[in-house]
């Protein structure tokens, strides 16, 4: 027994509270009960600072007090989402409409009216209640089963903003700085495919996050939409290194990209209603150590940004100094080449409160300052001039600021927030020339302009002999704000920047930490291994061999992944200046004994859609009937097969194949979107290799529901429907050993029972 279980088990014995138990019956907010939701800093500060309409400020408080409403997502790109969007209309929601749990009456989920294509809801159910309330089981196991599968993102309401303002188009090369948990990144990969015809999207997702832990959540986010055109890097932000490419006339580029989402870590104030203990840490002085850092991100983001791109800023916190300031100082720097767009109409039905432009500073002994001369010397190592609002009137009206949109919790039951649009219409001021490159070729951007470096200095003129090295400050993340000049031992020194405009903050040198991650290995086009899978698959012509890469140097190849051709050429020019975390997409997975079938490599699921398109060969058409019998049924002979499937499967060899579904438009009650599986024929049967939560989401869509009976029931190790190994002993899923009980009945009401892994 651990410490912790110990200690828990000496309370409950002298009747003290504690453990698990205790938090979930302690309402909203468990394990937060010793905290108070009282900051009268807080108070008096947002007072002050009027940001909260006249007559409004106690339901502003009041509202932050409340829990915040539990909000889903259905992911957009996949051709299913209609499919989940309807079973979530007429199935679940009708059966939960007013439900009254302990007395408290629960509102059906509303979709948001802001959110397009009603693939947005909230209810007002705690997570508490979604998960302890019995009348409520079925619809939480659908939210975590569709999660899990990457069909449902549960995230806030207000964190669903900043990609929608991205405007986002398929052929857009996209950076997220601060791109951890991911549900942000999610949506912009969804964006991307837009088109689930087009299994290579032009554009691209490069996601990076400075934690090298929450690198792996992010991974985690992104893997679940199994997308070629993601590529997740582990950098600090405000340093994040420029990118070179091969460019259309044959020589190296610099990468600019079309679209850049800046969410900056912030204090988070406006995250009081899920995060509790920022009631009692909340202080002035987080936005004040904060702002630097989240310009210095600013900056760097608009550095890498293409004339006629569009960069989002956004926070979670309130705080002018986070906010406005950031903007503000970031377009005083910009000096005519950057303007804030003007997106009130981009989101109809979301309210928001406009930007301000003026805004006083305090610190958290309650000191306030409404202007940089009024700090004395002794706290400038703590104050800026760039947190207070420009002093010239003209050019302060010139910013727009008010075109910033800021969320405030009250107006629509959501957290706070803050989000400005940022285009760019020129090279930032301090880069007016072009940057050396590593191979001294000057050329021209990959990105649409031509022009100049948007920004700071080029990298370095020799090789760098490693990931770790070669980071300087004035190669990777510097910019040439500052005047240069000689100093008396012929070095040359860099004078601070004497107007605050001038210039951005310096940047800090990259640092890079964490795992060291196998390599990316791309295969050359005569590799030994394309032979037998284009001949067993009957892949096209113009399958992208190039594109195809896998995790090692040396040895057997164990996966194949895939990857867009502008991530294959971002990879390959850059591989000795990133530090990726991850990358491609798994299509084929090693399965030695399938060697005597005439291929030693099998299809994975995660990347069949991706795949599908190319393969001409070892196709089965399936109807609905016989995927209800491939998920449901363990090892099935192909006489349970319909007679189409069935004269099919019997003309293929064993081996791994492709079962297609095709919907058929004159039958409105089956799917209506096209279904691809992974399945192996063997020598008298079929079966499906598909993850347990996939083989649910396809069997809720052909009208066969799916629940767990009860927690701690069942033989470990047993297996759910049809969930089973794969040839001579590969498993295909070893998702949630839990020992629960899976209970499947189709729309007759007949149900098989099966213990699930």
């Amino acid at each position: 027994m651990g410490k912790r279980s110990r200690q828990r088990q000496k309370n409950q014995q002298n009747g003290k509270p504690g453990g698990r138990d205790d938090r979930d019956n302690a309402g909203w907010g468990a394990g937060y009960a010793d905290i108070v939701k009282e900051n009268k800093l807080f108070e008096q500060y947002y007072q002050e600072l009027g940001l909260v309409p006249s007559g409004e400020f106690d339901r502003f408080m009041a509202a932050l007090r409340e829990p915040l409403p539990a909000t889903i997502r259905i992911t957009g790109y996949k051709s299913h989402a209609q499919e989940i969007l309807h079973w979530l209309k007429d199935k679940y929601f009708k059966e939960i409409q007013e439900v009254e749990i302990d007395g408290q009456k629960f509102e059906a989920p509303q979709a948001l009216s802001w959110y397009p294509d009603e693939l947005a809801w909230h209810t007002n159910m705690s997570r508490k209640i979604l998960r302890k309330s019995p009348l409520l089981e079925k619809f939480h196991q659908f939210l975590v089963s569709e999660t899990e599968s990457g069909n449902i993102s549960r995230q806030e309401a207000v964190s669903m903003i900043p990609p929608l303002l991205l405007k986002i188009e398929p052929h857009h090369k996209i950076l997220d700085m601060c791109a951890a948990p991911g549900s942000k990144t999610a949506q912009l990969i969804e964006m991307l495919h837009s088109d689930m015809d087009v299994p290579f999207p032009e554009g691209f997702v490069i996601a990076n996050d400075v934690d090298n832990k929450r690198c792996y959540l992010l991974v985690h986010q992104a893997k679940r939409l199994n997308s070629p055109c993601i590529m997740v890097v582990n950098h600090d932000a405000s340093n994040i290194p420029r990118l070179q490419v091969d460019a259309e006339d044959g020589k190296k580029g610099i990468l600019f990209y079309d679209r850049i989402l800046c969410d900056v870590p912030c204090s988070g104030d406006g995250t009081m209603r899920k995060n509790i203990d920022v009631w009692k840490k909340w202080t002035t002085s987080n936005s004040l150590h904060l702002h630097g850092l989240q310009l210095r991100i600013a900056v760097r983001g608009v550095e890498q940004l293409a004339v006629g791109g569009r960069m989002v800023y956004s926070t979670c916190s309130l705080n002018p100094i986070e906010d406005e300031a950031v903007i503000a100082s970031l377009l005083e720097k910009g000096e005519g080449a950057l303007e804030l767009a003007d997106a009130s109409a981009e989101l109809p039905g979301l309210k928001w409160m406009p930007g301000v432009s003026s805004w006083k500073l305090m610190t958290k002994e309650g000191q306030w300052y409404k202007d940089w001369s009024e700090v004395p010397e002794s706290r400038h190592t703590q104050i800026r001039p760039t947190m207070f609002p420009p002093p010239d009137p003209e050019k302060l009206s010139a910013m727009k600021l008010q075109r910033c949109m800021r969320i405030l919790p009250h107006h629509q039951n959501t957290g706070g927030f803050f989000v400005a649009v940022l285009v760019k219409t020129a090279p930032m001021p301090w880069n007016k020339r072009l940057p050396k490159l590593r191979n001294k070729d000057l050329a021209s951007s990959s990105a649409p302009q031509t022009e100049d470096s948007p920004g700071g200095t080029g990298a370095p003129d020799t090789p760098l002999s490693g990931p770790l090295e070669g980071a300087k400050e004035e190669e990777v993340g510097g910019s040439e704000h500052a005047v240069k000049e000689e100093s008396g031992n012929g070095e040359q020194r860099q004078e601070p920047p004497k107007d605050r405009a001038c210039g951005p903050p310096p940047s800090k040198k990259m640092k890079l930490f964490g795992f060291k991650e196998d390599p990316f290995v791309f295969l050359t086009e005569d590799d030994p291994v394309f032979p037998p899978i284009q001949n067993f698959y009957d892949l096209s012509p113009d399958f992208p061999k190039q594109n195809v890469l896998t995790r090692t140097h040396e040895g057997k190849k164990r996966h194949l992944y895939m990857v867009s051709k502008e991530l294959r050429n971002v990879l390959i020019n850059n591989s000795e200046r990133m530090k990726v975390i991850n990358t491609g997409v798994k299509v084929w997975s090693r399965n030695s004994d399938g060697e005597q079938f005439g291929c030693a490599f099998r299809l994975a699921q995660e990347g069949i859609y991706t795949l599908y398109p190319y393969i001409r060969s070892r196709l089965i058409t399936v109807s609905v009937e016989d995927i209800k019998v491939l998920l449901t049924q363990e090892n099935p002979y192909l006489s349970k097969l319909q007679d189409r499937a069935h004269s099919q499967a019997k003309q293929i060899g064993m081996g791994s194949i492709v079962l297609r579904y095709q919907p058929n438009p004159s039958n409105p009650d089956e799917p209506q979107c096209p279904i691809e599986l992974c399945g192996w024929r063997g020598k008298t049967s079929i079966r499906a290799f598909v993850p347990r939560n996939e083989r649910f989401h396809y069997l809720r869509m052909l009208g066969v529901e799916v629940f767990r009976e009860k927690q701690g029931v069942g033989k470990p190790g047993a297996k759910g429907p049809a969930e089973e190994e794969g040839p001579k002993g590969e498993p295909e899923s070893r998702d949630d050993h839990d020992g629960g009980k899976d209970a499947v009945s189709d729309s007759k009401g007949n149900r098989a029972d099966q213990a699930a892994t």
